[in-house]
């Protein structure tokens, strides 16, 4: 956990692990004030091999300063981000909680690379976007179209440990994961 003030850390975890509902005005404030104590103490570095490999794996969005409607928490959607830095590949997903789940969701596939001259930096180039469907005969079922990026894209991973990630987006959106160790990166990129 690096030199993260413990309890700033269990309080964000804490605030991110519960249901997902409208947030009220003073918690997602309380929530902007936590991200940035812990990235102060806890910044990362991606020229680390060591902090490349935490960022390997599925995360999920817990918190977003974006009012955008797909970067919205809520209890019956999963808002997933699958991160293979080492294959340099990446995918968002948005799908339905529960057994619906398996059976759609949205996608967006990308290209990644690490950014040499930044250290939190990921480069990301969006390749494909569509409908993903549940895998049968091993194979999954996805109707997927090019996507023309017009603009580069990119996320600082400003925090990121073995439970924890916080990033900014080019837009600048502040973002806040949690790990789905349950799930595997390469069963959703494929």
């Amino acid at each position: 956990m690096g030199k993260t003030s413990p309890p700033e850390r269990r309080e964000l975890l804490a605030l991110l692990r519960q249901q997902p509902r409208g947030r009220a005005n003073r918690e997602r404030e309380r929530i902007k004030t936590l991200i940035q104590a812990i990235e102060r103490s806890q910044p990362a570095d991606l020229s680390d091999p060591t902090t490349q490999e935490l960022l390997e794996g599925v995360w999920e969005l817990r918190w977003s300063s974006s009012n955008q409607p797909y970067l919205t928490v809520a209890p019956w959607l999963e808002n997933l981000q699958g991160l293979a830095p080492s294959q340099g590949k990446g995918v968002n997903l948005l799908r339905l909680t529960g057994p619906l789940g398996a059976v759609a969701g949205i996608a967006v596939q990308a290209e990644l690379a690490l950014d040499p001259d930044r250290a939190q930096r990921v480069q990301v180039r969006f390749r494909r976007g569509g409908w993903v469907g549940p895998s049968l005969g091993g194979r999954r079922l996805q109707w997927l179209q090019s996507v023309q990026q017009s603009f580069p894209a990119w996320l600082d991973i400003t925090v990121v440990d073995r439970e924890l990630r916080i990033c900014r987006g080019n837009a600048g959106t502040l973002f806040a994961l949690l790990r789905r160790p349950e799930l595997e990166v390469d069963a959703l990129i494929d």
